[in-house]
């Protein structure tokens, strides 16, 4: 119950007074009680006053939290850190506790995720799209990002029992089974697909590493084996220290390519297409086809709004968040720029390759900037696995389970049985779409369109319809219409990505096949850069 200064207490009457005498804690009169009497009414007083004091007390905290309040709703954020640390509390004495996580380890989550093999796309992105352009878009995604994270984060705010995004889409479509159930699909197949992209890159890896010792379909189903031996810890916990050291690897492999590229006399496969050539703006080459593929690939590396409601609700103070998340945009915009700009510039529009460590002409150069991309070409497809089996897991056993929360042989079974049919679907997926650039763009737009803009929008919409009612444009003043802009302009943007996009990224493909650029399904043929 919230109290206010203006809570009334009672006030106990005492056993030994009429109620003229106790209805008053005023002066008392030592002719009329006795020593004892005294004392006790003595403590009384005090005991009211102290109570006085702590209804004060927690009247003006709320009244505080209520104006530094992002959205407005301290009353609805001091019950959700109630119910946060009711979920803490009722995990304690179970081995296996969800909530869990601090800042830091989020901090390290979100590294692995975004500071992954995708960054590799950007010089070709930026030969498509020229250089100043490429870098104008890659700062344009990161802030949108960065801003539609923070709409995800306040909504988890609000709502601490929020699971994950399936959660949000039900909610912010009214509490509709139709929208959770679609959600649901979309959720479970794009964390598949980045599974599938990630047995596709593996086989790629080691095709690459051992000079295509054996057929492209075992490399792939090797590393699906393998991921799904390491996707076993069921919190994200426990994987933040192997997230930390995945996005460690990941930058040295990004930053030894960046500097071979600069080193090295020439890119691989030089003087076929004349010298090397680079611009800062758009080539004439570059098609609406092209364009649109290269901006959907720098999005696809910004855009993971769609895991963060999951991380979110595992740790243990979630108002820590957006230290995670600054943290992680500003490393973002910084890596991907410079990697981009630099690898596009001596690499050149004709010869850099998607991903970028195709331009680097020394076979050894090349094995050892690549090499250091192992990790997260294990990790990232092992912690979509992860996101996508806690889904289905926390769905299947019930919250009060002990299978849920403790080792149990039926919890444990369940767990594995999920992780590998994951895994066997991303291996299909990896088999029968054996592209990579045009995998990133379909993805993007497929499924970024909705988790990356089209959902937050709605849900800012949401929660100023709460705050301020149906109108709250006209409630706000300049306010409200400058939010109801950005949110029509972030639906309009994902709708841009599913229409325009998804056709740009067919038309890429169905080129792709009839140039004989990709192998076919299940194919042997290698795929080594």
């Amino acid at each position: 119950m919230r109290l206010t200064s203006s809570t009334k207490l009672e006030t106990p009457v005492s056993d030994t007074h009429d109620s003229s005498t106790s209805s008053s804690p005023g002066p008392l009169k030592e002719t009329s009680i006795d020593t004892d009497d005294t004392e006790r009414v003595l403590r009384r007083d005090r005991r009211l006053h102290r109570a006085a004091e702590r209804v004060s007390r927690w009247d003006r905290d709320l009244r505080r939290a209520d104006e530094e309040n992002l959205d407005g709703h301290g009353a609805d954020t001091d019950a959700a850190q109630y119910h946060v640390r009711q979920q803490i509390e009722n995990e304690q004495g179970h081995a296996i506790k969800y909530r869990s996580c601090s800042w830091q380890r989020t901090a390290a989550l979100l590294f692995s995720e975004y500071i992954c093999l995708a960054i590799m796309s950007f010089p070709s992105s930026y030969a498509e799209l020229g250089l100043v352009p490429g870098i104008i878009v890659t700062i344009a995604v990161a802030v949108s990002v960065f801003y539609t994270s923070l709409i995800v984060w306040k909504w988890c705010l609000r709502h601490p029992e929020t699971r994950d995004v399936c959660d949000i889409g039900r909610d912010i479509c009214g509490n509709s089974s139709t929208a959770f159930y679609f959600t649901a699909a979309m959720f479970i197949l794009n964390n598949t697909f980045i599974q599938g992209l990630h047995c596709l890159v593996g086989a790629k890896y080691l095709n690459t590493m051992t000079d295509h010792a054996i057929c492209t379909v075992a490399f792939s189903g090797i590393i699906a084996a393998i991921s799904w031996a390491c996707s076993l810890p069921r919190t994200f916990s426990a994987l933040s220290k192997v997230a930390a050291a995945s996005a460690i690897c990941t930058f040295i492999s990004v930053l030894l390519a960046t500097v071979f590229s600069a080193i090295q006399d020439h890119p691989k496969g030089f003087s076929t297409k004349g010298p090397v050539e680079f611009s800062i703006w758009p080539h004439t080459g570059t098609t609406f086809v092209t364009g649109m593929n290269a901006f959907l690939n720098i999005s696809y590396t910004f855009i993971g709004q769609i895991t963060l409601p999951s991380f979110i609700a595992e740790m243990k103070e979630p108002r820590d968040f957006p230290k995670a998340l600054y943290a992680v945009t500003i490393a973002e915009v910084i890596v991907f720029s410079i990697v981009g700009a630099i690898i596009y510039v001596y690499s050149g529009s004709n010869y850099v390759t998607s991903p970028a460590f195709g331009s680097i002409s020394n076979e050894l150069y090349l094995k050892i900037s690549f090499s250091f991309m192992l990790p997260t070409i294990l990790f990232l497809g092992i912690l979509y696995s992860t996101v996508t089996a806690r889904f289905v897991f926390f769905r299947l056993i019930r919250a009060d389970s002990r299978h849920r929360h403790d080792n149990t042989v039926k919890g444990w079974v369940i767990w594995s049985a999920i992780l590998a049919v994951t895994w066997i679907l991303a291996f299909i997926i990896a088999e029968v779409i054996p592209f990579f650039s045009d995998l990133l763009s379909l993805m993007s737009s497929l499924f970024d369109s909705f988790f990356g803009f089209i959902f937050w929008g709605v849900a800012y919409y949401r929660m100023r319809q709460a705050d301020y009612g149906n109108d709250f444009w006209e409630t706000r003043g300049w306010q409200g219409y400058a939010g109801l802009a950005v949110t029509i302009c972030l639906i309009l943007i994902g709708l841009v990505f599913l229409g325009p996009g998804t056709y740009a990224t067919v038309q890429s493909i169905r080129s792709g096949y009839k140039a004989d650029s990709f192998g076919g399904p299940f194919t042997c043929k290698d795929n080594g850069l």
